[in-house]
This record gives structure tokens, C-alpha cells and sequence, in this order.
């Protein structure tokens, strides 16, 4: 698509002559006469560069400049003028402008401009993008004990060499803790390979995981590199390593033990040095037991075992897991949206059995579907298809929460947290033999806050 270049000047004869150099370049020029009219072209359409006279009626082009780049940092301006002086170029140049052309301008040298000009502002733009992004990292957030044992475990084991195994529900974050590690790694500077091993069909597996030659097999037009060789020297990430035949985990181990492997259709012996993290939401121990997971594998991969804790274990960070996801929702042009505390409690109570990325989906769900800029309790009410009655139903059938709650649907919201808050707290003390400490440190708050809670709610502690 073609640059869009405004010509800002009270002269036609200047914007006419100006507009047809610039269109026979391949731009697209437009002229106004005035600043005020150039504002109004800026407000409504994307301008690629500006063209900007000094000396004008009305607001001058030194006047114009700083408000421009005020309202439009990255939009690049070059000024132009028969008046002119170094004096005033550089003033222009301290202001923003980025060059300073004396009238009548040398066309080659206007073009030459724009197009430097124009190139280094796509520059800034792909920098900021970059920084956006790396800004924006996927990153393990709160302040719960399990978080911050969590991210303690990641800082020991990343700078090492150490193999690890991720283990944890779907939807906890494990990729993120994989990326954490890498990312903190001696192997930063290396891509991360991922191996998603339950979408990947077994009779391809090793095509992907090994690469192969050209004509080994029908479709093989061509000789590729495998997910072991292009990890050589960093980081291979398995993911849902529990789905893999017993095939392939055999096939696998053998690669992992000798770090050397022939690409399907070759005879060449390929060496490398990899470091194996892996994922699994299952029970590895369970899965050895029922005959589906090899034994010599899981001690293999369990070098360094991490679980990441289910939302529901570190429910006292979800006020600030909703503005982080709801910040990420924002760099993608969605409206920012403010909670109420009676949604973030009634967000609270939820069982949240997809965890992290339920919360991500239910946020995206709410940012497009909510009209208001604020999140009521009855919108996360609507949308998690909540009531009174049926937050009460999830809570008990839950483990951690005893009693009955027949009498639910006569409750209002507050009277059902109350409840809740009770009832947990009275659950909670007792698995931990009444010690407030050790309680508070599993539930993720504060002792005090625990106390004042149990004060308030006229429960006892042992």
C-alpha cells in the first residue's frame, strides 16, 4: 500500500508541484493550506509523513510541530521553508521535526528524506512492537505462597542444566513455567522447540521428532530436520508427554539416553545436546501402574519435579491474575474493564476447573460481550451462568468446604458469601488442626487478615 504524505503549506503551487513528484515516487499525496486543516486531516485518516511549512496564516509550522508530535509521537515531519535559518532548523530539529528542507526544495533530496524518514519510523514502530511483546511475556502471576514457592523452584533449576518435569491440571500455566525457565536460562539466546506430543499422529512422530531423508517415504519431496536437531544446543520442550504410545516413549527414551539419532531413511548418526523439559496433566506413578507409561522413562524425565498449583489452591491471586489478563486484553484493543469487589467475590467462589486459561477465556468473553466499563457481580453471574443457589451447589460438592446448603436459594449474594466464607474457613481450620499459621499459609492470605476473618465470623481456632 502507498505512503500517505500530507503536504501542509499555503502555497498550491507548492502542495500541486510537491503532490506530482511525490505520486510519480509511488506515494499518496494530499495538500492542505492551513495547520488547523491539517489537524483535521490527522484526526481522521493514517498519515505516513508530514510536509510541513513554517511561515503560514494563521497557526505557523513551529507553532504546529510540537502539537503534532504531542498527539502523533511517532508520525515523522519534515519542515519546509523560504525563510529558513540554522538557527531555525535546529529549533525545528530540538522540537522533533525530523529535517529541516529550504524552498525551492531540490527534489531528489525531498524524496531522499521522505524515504529515510519513512524507513526509520517503520524501524521505531517494529521496536516498539518488540518491546510490546517482550513486555508481554507470558509470566506466572500473584503473590500466594504456591505461586512464590512456585517461581522460587523455577529461579534454583533454570540457571542449571537439569532436566524437568512439569506436572499440573490443564490450563495451570505449565507452558508458561517452561517458558519461564528457558527464558531465565543460560539457553535464552536459543530458541525453545516445542513438541505438542498428543497432536502429533504416532506413525509421524518420528518424522518429527528426528526429521528424515528425501524419498524415505511417499510425500517425502525433501530431506528435513527433526525437533531433537533443531533443539541441538538448547532447550526441547515436550508437552503432554503422557499422551505418547508406548511406542514412541520407548523410541524416545533411547534418544534421550544417548542423545544420537539416525533421521527416518538415513544412515547418518546425528549427535546432540539437548535439555528435555516436559509437561503432563496426568498422574505419571498412576499411568506406570496401568501398564501406559514407561517407569525407566518417568525417572528420566523427572530430574527436577515441578507442579504447578490449580487456581482453586491460590484463589488469592485472582484480583491480580484478572488485571494482568485483563492488561494482555487491552495491548489487543479491547476495552479496558474495571471489576467491582463483588464480582471479583463472586469470581472467588467459582471452582474454575480449567483454571488460568478458563479465566483468560471467561475475561475475553466478558471484554466483548459487556457493554459497560464496569463488571458487576451480575454480569459474572450471567456469564459463569451462576446464582446464589448454584455458587453454594459448586462449593459443596467440593472437598475443601463442608455442610449442608439445602437452603441456598433463599440466601441473597452477601448472606451465600458469608456462608461460604465460613464454611471454608471452618473446613480449612480443621484439616489444619486449628493452627491459624499453617492455614493461612495453604489459603493463601495473611495471618492477621485470617484472624480478623475468624474473629468476625464467630469461629474458633484451636
Amino acid at each position: 500500500m502507498a505512503k500517505k504524505i500530507l503536504i501542509v503549506d499555503d502555497e498550491s503551487s507548492i502542495r500541486d508541484s510537491l503532490a506530482g513528484i511525490l505520486a510519480d515516487e509511488g506515494f499518496a499525496a494530499s495538500g492542505v493550506g492551513s495547520a488547523e486543516q491539517a489537524f483535521a486531516v490527522l484526526e481522521r485518516e493514517v498519515i505516513d509523513l508530514v510536509l510541513l511549512d513554517i511561515w503560514m496564516p494563521g497557526m505557523d509550522g513551529m507553532e504546529a510541530l510540537p502539537r503534532i508530535k504531542e498527539l502523533y509521537p511517532h508520525l515523522p515531519i519534515i519542515m519546509i521553508s523560504g525563510h529558513g535559518n540554522i538557527e531555525t532548523a535546529v529549533q525545528a530539529t530540538k522540537m522533533g521535526a525530523y529535517d529541516f528542507i529550504e524552498k525551492p526544495p531540490s527534489y531528489d533530496k525531498i524524496i531522499l528524506s521522505i524515504t529515510n524518514a519513512i524507513h526509520l519510523s517503520q524501524l521505531e514502530k517494529e521496536n516498539l512492537i518488540l518491546r510490546e511483546k517482550e513486555t508481554a511475556k507470558p509470566r506466572l502471576t500473584g503473590t500466594s505462597p504456591a505461586i512464590t514457592s512456585l517461581k522460587e523452584q523455577i529461579e534454583r533449576v533454570a540457571p542449571t542444566d537439569a532436566w524437568v518435569l512439569i506436572s499440573g491440571e490443564h490450563g495451570t500455566g505449565k507452558e508458561v513455567v517452561a517458558q519461564t525457565i528457558h527464558r531465565l536460562s543460560p539457553m535464552a539466546d536459543k530458541p525453545m522447540i516445542e513438541v505438542n506430543c498428543a497432536a502429533i499422529p504416532e506413525e509421524l512422530i518420528e518424522s518429527e521428532l528426528f526429521g528424515h531423508e528425501k524419498g524415505s517415504f511417499t510425500g517425502a519431496n525433501s530431506s528435513k530436520r527433526g525437533k531433537f536437531d533443531l533443539a541441538n544446543g538448547g532447550i526441547l520442550f515436550l508437552d503432554e508427554i503422557g499422551d505418547m504410545s508406548l511406542k514412541t516413549q520407548a523410541k524416545i527414551l533411547r534418544i534421550l539416553q544417548e542423545q544420537k539419532f539416525e533421521r527416518v531413511g538415513g544412515a547418518k548418526t546425528i549427535f546432540v545436546n539437548v535439555r528435555v523439559l516436559a509437561a503432563t496433566n496426568k498422574d505419571l506413578e498412576k499411568e506406570i501402574a496401568d501398564g501406559n507409561f514407561r517407569a525407566d522413562l518417568f525417572w528420566r524425565l523427572n530430574v527436577v519435579p515441578i507442579t504447578v498449583p490449580p487456581l482453586r489452591e491460590r484463589i488469592a491471586d485472582l484480583p491480580l491474575l484478572v488485571d494482568d489478563i485483563m492488561t494482555s486484553l487491552a495491548r489487543k484493543g479491547f476495552d479496558r474493564k474495571k471489576f467491582t469487589s463483588e464480582a471479583l467475590d463472586l469470581m472467588a467462589i467459582h471452582s474454575w476447573p480449567g483454571n488460568v486459561r478458563e479465566v483468560r477465556n471467561f475475561l475475553e468473553r466478558l471484554a466483548i460481550m459487556v457493554a459497560e466499563t464496569e463488571i458487576t457481580a451480575e454480569n459474572i453471574k450471567a456469564f459463569l451462568s451462576l446464582s446464589p443457589g448454584s455458587d453454594k451447589a459448586d462449593f459443596a460438592g467440593r472437598s475443601d468446604v463442608s455442610g449442608r446448603v439445602d437452603d441456598a436459594g433463599a440466601m441473597t449474594f452477601k448472606e451465600a458469601k458469608k456462608y461460604f466464607e465460613r464454611e471454608f474457613i471452618r473446613s480449612q481450620l480443621s484439616e489444619n488442626d486449628g493452627n491459624v499459621s499453617r492455614t493461612a499459609e495453604k489459603i493463601g492470605v495473611e495471618r492477621s487478615h485470617l484472624h480478623k476473618k475468624i474473629k468476625a465470623l464467630g469461629l474458633e481456632a484451636g
